[in-house]
């Protein structure tokens, strides 16, 4: 373990560990010089975290919609208990699916609990479709449905923050996390503009307990109260899987997604793929991304091109390519669709999918949550994932659409300060 800590210790020099920078010298120092590997990594996320990668999981890659087929299979077949925890829930046939699915298994005995997020879900929209074909038909059901943080006087601090979770949990065994929504805009293949291109995974294994706690937390706070145990069963170790779910939230200081992205993007060696639907990453990490290339690592990103759900993010996005190419950092836009996916790829062996966009917002307000895990199969399945995105994507240079101008600028001060403490 010695060997490891000095390794982890910050740097002589390193954004003023000498004392040169005031400023940095008393933030998350970085670049850090992660020991190679698996454990090396999983020892690093453990001291800024609080968990490491545990063995013994089962995951699967599922895209777009085919989600919801292998969800709702889960959900038809639980024994005890269903618990969604989700941003966006709104009417639609594929709320409908969900609806009755919960409605059947509620009725055969099974605790069926649903928490949502209201500004996702209802109260920006200033419709309330989901009381009455959503919610009115889950409790007369039996379904018991929670709101998070209601939005009382609309104050900004509360209005920012909100939980982006997207979390299923089914008998305490199985959990889903990644990009979904219950909407129509998750449904199809991520081809054309109204059905958006994501990625999500379901995980058999230890950390499904953390997930559900993670669901717990939410339940608590919106009144639900508190799971029975038979919510908790015990997990034995089935399958070849490392995997870590972080959990995250808003926060005076860095927060736990903070400190995973810097920490997964330091253990790359070889190979940094990254695809994010809101990327406008911190000036850290932007650092942390040249440093990368100048090491030699492949660094890619992918966004949102033309179909952007949100103008102003798409902006200031953009307003990162001038100094990532001039470092190196090769750039694409996902262009038949909404990219909505919260993915990243190092070497061929650690993956990241979940909630965690790499804006302001994300990092410093909301709940988030990301499932980190080693498992080259699953690598190798988001390698063939990349490459028929880039076939539907333009590649960025600074004489197409990679220089910055005035507007883009203003975007990233204004999307970087309303995740700013306050």
């Amino acid at each position: 373990m010695s060997e490891l800590t000095d390794e982890l210790l910050p740097q002589p020099g390193a954004h003023g560990f000498d004392g040169g920078d005031e400023t940095r010298k008393h933030e998350m120092q970085g670049p850090f010089e992660l020991p190679p590997g698996p454990e090396g990594f999983s020892f690093a996320l453990y001291q800024a975290t609080g968990v490491g990668l545990t063995p013994g999981h089962r995951m699967h890659l599922l895209e777009n919609s085919q989600v919801f087929d292998r969800m709702l299979e889960d959900i038809r077949a639980a024994k005890h208990s269903v618990h969604m925890l989700v941003y966006i829930w709104r009417p639609c046939e594929l709320s409908d699916r969900f609806v009755e699915a919960l409605m059947e298994r509620s009725r055969a005995g099974v605790q069926c609990r649903v928490v949502v997020d209201p500004v996702g879900s209802e109260e920006t929209t200033g419709d309330k479709d989901f009381d009455q074909q959503v919610e009115k038909r889950l409790t007369d059901a039996g379904v018991e449905v929670h709101y998070y943080r209601l939005l009382a006087g609309k104050v900004l601090g509360r209005l920012l923050s909100r939980s982006h979770q997207k979390i299923v949990v089914v008998d305490g065994r199985v959990a889903y996390t990644g990009g979904f929504g219950i909407w129509k805009v998750w449904e199809g293949e991520g081809l054309k503009p109204d059905n958006w291109r994501d990625t999500h995974i379901r995980v058999e294994g230890p950390e499904v307990a953390r997930i559900q706690v993670t669901f717990s937390k939410h339940w608590i706070e919106s009144g639900g109260g508190f799971l029975p145990r038979e919510c908790f069963p015990k997990l034995e170790a089935d399958g070849g899987g490392c995997a870590a779910f972080i959990d995250s939230s808003g926060r005076l200081g860095i927060t736990e997604a903070e400190r995973m992205v810097r920490l997964v993007v330091a253990a790359a060696t070889k190979r940094l793929w990254i695809a994010n639907a809101y990327f406008t990453p911190p000036n850290d990490v932007l650092e942390q991304l040249e440093v990368k290339v100048r090491q030699g690592v492949d660094v890619r990103v992918m966004g949102p091109g033309p179909e952007h759900d949100v103008p102003v993010v798409r902006a200031s996005q953009r307003s990162t390519y001038e100094r990532l190419l001039a470092a190196g950092v090769r750039i694409w836009e996902y262009q038949p669709a909404m990219l909505h996916s919260k993915t990243m790829l190092v070497d061929d062996w650690l993956c990241v999918v979940g909630s965690t966009n790499l804006d302001s917002l994300s990092l410093n307000k909301l709940s988030e949550g990301s499932l980190v895990f080693e498992d080259r199969e699953i690598a190798a399945k988001m390698e063939v994932c990349w490459e028929k995105d880039v076939r539907h994507s333009k590649e960025i240079s600074l004489e197409n659409g990679g220089r910055t101008n005035p507007w883009r600028r203003f975007a990233r001060r204004a999307t970087q300060w309303a995740g700013h403490d306050r």
